[in-house]
């Protein structure tokens, strides 16, 4: 398996490959990353359960997570984003904010 590292420069380097960088704007992509996240909400609407996903819907639902990810490595990468610190980082922010003695009753 590909380390998070080999996955972002393949990524770029199929980008850059293409010259698409400069459509790539961190607002743009931030755009693209929303639109993704609504195809694979598109994916769940209307939908009453987990039970009632098929393997093409499943292999749909895969793409669009496929999508997103990209679109966010290629974010985090362009402005020099650690994805793997921000989620550490996050990580601990939420520890504080929601301890686990206090918050397992919130929903």
């Amino acid at each position: 398996m590909l380390e998070l590292n080999e996955i972002i420069n393949k990524i770029i380097a199929f980008r850059d490959r293409r010259e698409w960088a400069r459509y790539h704007t961190p607002k743009d992509v931030a755009m693209s990353l929303a639109i993704e996240a609504a195809e694979l909400m598109e994916l769940f609407q209307w939908k009453p359960s987990r039970e009632d996903i098929d393997e093409e819907r499943l292999q749909r639902i895969r793409e669009e997570v496929a999508d997103i990810a990209i679109y966010l490595m290629i974010f985090c990468h362009d402005l020099n984003i650690d994805l793997y610190r921000a989620i550490e980082d996050k990580l601990v922010m939420n520890e504080e904010k929601y301890p686990a003695e206090t918050s397992k009753d919130l929903w």
